[in-house]
């Protein structure tokens, strides 16, 4: 390792563990997702929402965390719970609709992956205040899309958050689109931080494909809820370089310039750059945490799959106490 490597102010005092670590878990997602893109294309799970090259944001925001702290992910960082060492079976078997892809979420502390946009919202608010009122120390950290800012309950969740001064940390994944909706057709804000002030709470931009930057942010914003400070809302902003879904085509909306550019400097080769020019790693340990990764994923959908099929007694069994006869046919 070069020795002047974790001196450099780009690494903010993380150890050379701690950036392994780092690396490790954005290589896992990047390759869990690029996994089930496949997996969706060869029949083996439903429609995918992709998150590719949104590794750095859910890298690094939740390293800042600990594990009493909680997560609340949206359709985009269904995976999150791979930083927790979450099964990768678990979360194929949801997006493959198998009741073995629902968990406990006091078994992760991680809360179930919200499709309605920004409904977990006002739940990590919930949660973090409910945390303060107990007097435990725990912070909540929500994720969304930009999309999502422009919901009610985005609104109601992060009011609610700052005037009960609750420890609770936003995280807006801004790639610039809502499915083919452009940031400019959903506000007029200079940035999506400066929706912060309407609450009373610090906002603050980064850089998305910045590892080190949205860690840093992030570790700030929950120093500050841990402290009683209150929530924040941290923007990563960079712009979405694959489809939203499997079920999307791009092309019609998308600049095609812009994510060949972006795609060029995707979020995991340019930390995997900075640590191999820093001497942290090496291209020896980079080749084995990859191979490690796809094994993972390998082991996952085999386990995935060996599940038994679901019993269709559980559509009817908490929702009717006489299903109608017509639900019996067939």
């Amino acid at each position: 390792m070069a020795t002047d490597a974790l001196t450099d102010a780009r690494f903010h005092g993380l150890a050379e563990a701690d950036l392994l670590e780092l690396y490790r878990r954005m290589v896992l997602l990047r390759t869990y997702d690029e996994r089930s893109v496949v997996y969706h294309r060869q029949g083996r799970i439903g429609t995918y929402a992709i998150f590719w090259n949104h590794e750095a944001i859910q890298a690094g925001a939740t390293f800042a965390l600990s594990d009493d702290d909680w997560i609340f992910p949206s359709y985009r960082e269904s995976a999150i719970g791979l930083v927790r060492g979450m099964p990768a079976a678990t979360i194929l078997q949801w997006w493959r609709g198998h009741p073995s892809g629902w968990w406990s979420p006091a078994d992760w502390n991680v809360a179930s992956i919200a499709v309605p946009i920004a409904s977990h919202v006002p739940h990590a608010a919930g949660l973090a205040w409910g945390k303060k009122l107990k007097g435990e120390d725990g912070v909540a950290m929500a994720f969304f899309g930009d999309g999502a800012t422009s919901e009610g309950e985005f609104h109601e969740g992060v009011n609610l958050a700052a005037v009960m001064n609750a420890p609770a940390v936003f995280v807006c994944n801004n790639n610039q689109w809502a499915i083919s909706t452009p940031l400019s057709a959903q506000t007029r804000a200079a940035s999506l931080a400066d929706k912060a002030q309407g609450y009373g709470i610090p906002g603050v931009t980064v850089d998305g494909l910045d590892v080190l930057a949205v860690y840093e942010a992030a570790r700030q914003a929950v120093e500050r809820a841990r402290s009683g400070g209150g929530p924040t809302l941290v923007e990563c902003v960079h712009y979405r370089a694959a489809p939203h879904a499997t079920a999307d085509d791009p092309s019609a909306y998308i600049d095609a310039e812009r994510v060949e550019e972006e795609r060029a400097n995707e979020c995991v080769g340019r930390f995997e750059r900075l640590l191999l020019a820093a001497g942290v790693l090496s291209e020896e340990r980079a080749d084995t945490v990859r191979k490690e990764a796809e094994d993972l994923m390998r082991a996952g959908i085999a386990a995935a799959e060996a599940e038994p099929p679901a019993d269709p007694e559980l559509l009817f069994a908490n929702a009717y106490a006489d299903p109608p006869g017509n639900m019996r046919r067939g």
